[in-house]
C-alpha cells in the first residue's frame, strides 16, 4: 500500500460518532475480527449516539474488501 493510501486511511473516519478511522478498522480485521460485531467490539465503533446506523455498512464493506484482498 502506498503512503497516500495509508494517510487517507488514518484521516478517513468510518465511525463518525466515535471518530474511529478506516486504518483502525483495517487493523482490527487484520488482527482477526471477522464480522461487523467483532470489529465494533474491538474498536468501540457502533457504540456512539447513532448506535452503528452510519458505520455498520461501511465496516461490512471494509471486511468484504479485505476478504477479496483489496488492501
Amino acid at each position: 500500500m502506498d503512503k497516500n493510501a495509508q494517510i487517507m486511511d488514518k484521516l478517513t473516519k468510518i465511525c463518525l460518532c466515535k471518530g474511529i478511522s478506516r486504518a483502525t478498522m483495517k487493523t482490527a480485521i487484520k488482527n482477526g475480527a471477522k464480522t461487523v460485531s467483532e470489529v465494533q467490539k474491538v474498536t468501540g465503533s457502533g457504540s456512539g449516539p447513532c448506535k452503528g446506523r452510519r458505520c455498520t455498512e461501511k465496516i461490512q464493506q471494509i471486511i468484504d474488501d479485505y476478504n477479496e484482498q483489496l488492501f
